[in-house]
Formats: structure tokens, C-alpha cells, sequence
């Protein structure tokens, strides 16, 4: 089995094993403050999961597809941050390095669509891995 394979056997896997969870175990629920982030991370992990999809068949246009949901969430995030209603749970006083990372993060989100666009399944797969370590990163860090 090739190694692209078998990380994308490892990052379906883990990604279908978080589908599975039920949706109270993401602990986003009833959170009073940051709707929009809260609103951006839910959209995003329905994202994700059809984004793994539609990698690991090797279908770009899924992928794209999947992606298109994601537009204007960033935006509604930064304008809570703006307005005080964005609270991080963790590190509150590091906001500007999360929205620098967000902003990071849906650059690469763009980029993954340009690849998907392409059906380029190499690129694919590298940038769903790097967009997944992202996410790991960001919920240590700030959730």
C-alpha cells in the first residue's frame, strides 16, 4: 500500500470516527458568547467531512462543492471579533493571532478549492492534511 494511501485511509478514519460522535460532544452548544465563530466551526466540520469524501474517491468537484459552504463564515467570525462578541475559551488575550490564523487558514481553504478545481489528487490530499493538523492546532491553542 502506498504511503499516500495509507494516510488517507488515517485521515478518513479519524475523520469518520469524529462524524460519529454525537453532536453535543463538540461542546459548542448553548456556548453564550462568539455565535459566529461557534456558527463557522459547525459549517466547518460538516465541510471537512464531505472534503475527506471527496478526497479519498479523488473527486475535486465534490470537494469543491463542499467548500462552497464556507464562504462568508470567516467574515461574520472577524466582524464578532470586531463587535466583543467572539470570546476564545483559552488564551483570550492572543485574539489577533487567531484571526491571523484564521484568515491563514481560508487562504489555504482557497487554495485546496483551486486544487479541487484542478482534481489534482496529490495537492488534495497534502492540503486536507495540512488544513486538519491546522484545525488540531487552533483547537489546542484557542479552544
Amino acid at each position: 500500500m502506498s504511503r499516500n494511501i495509507r494516510m488517507l485511509a488515517m485521515i478518513l478514519g479519524g475523520a469518520l470516527s469524529l462524524c460519529m460522535l454525537p453532536k453535543a460532544s463538540f461542546g459548542h452548544e448553548g456556548h453564550e458568547h462568539g455565535g459566529a465563530l461557534i456558527e463557522e466551526m459547525m459549517t466547518l466540520n460538516n465541510v471537512f467531512r464531505d472534503v475527506v469524501t471527496g478526497v479519498a474517491l479523488g473527486d475535486g468537484a465534490s470537494v469543491h462543492k463542499a467548500l462552497e459552504a464556507m464562504h462568508g463564515t470567516m467574515e461574520k467570525t472577524h466582524a464578532g471579533v470586531h463587535e466583543g462578541t467572539v470570546k476564545l475559551r483559552k488564551n483570550a488575550g492572543r485574539l489577533k493571532e487567531f484571526v491571523d490564523l484564521d484568515q491563514a487558514f481560508h487562504a489555504k481553504l482557497e487554495t485546496l478549492a483551486r486544487a479541487a478545481h484542478r482534481n489534482d489528487q496529490a495537492e488534495m490530499l497534502s492540503l486536507t492534511k495540512e488544513l486538519l493538523d491546522r484545525c488540531v492546532g487552533c483547537h489546542r491553542d484557542f479552544r
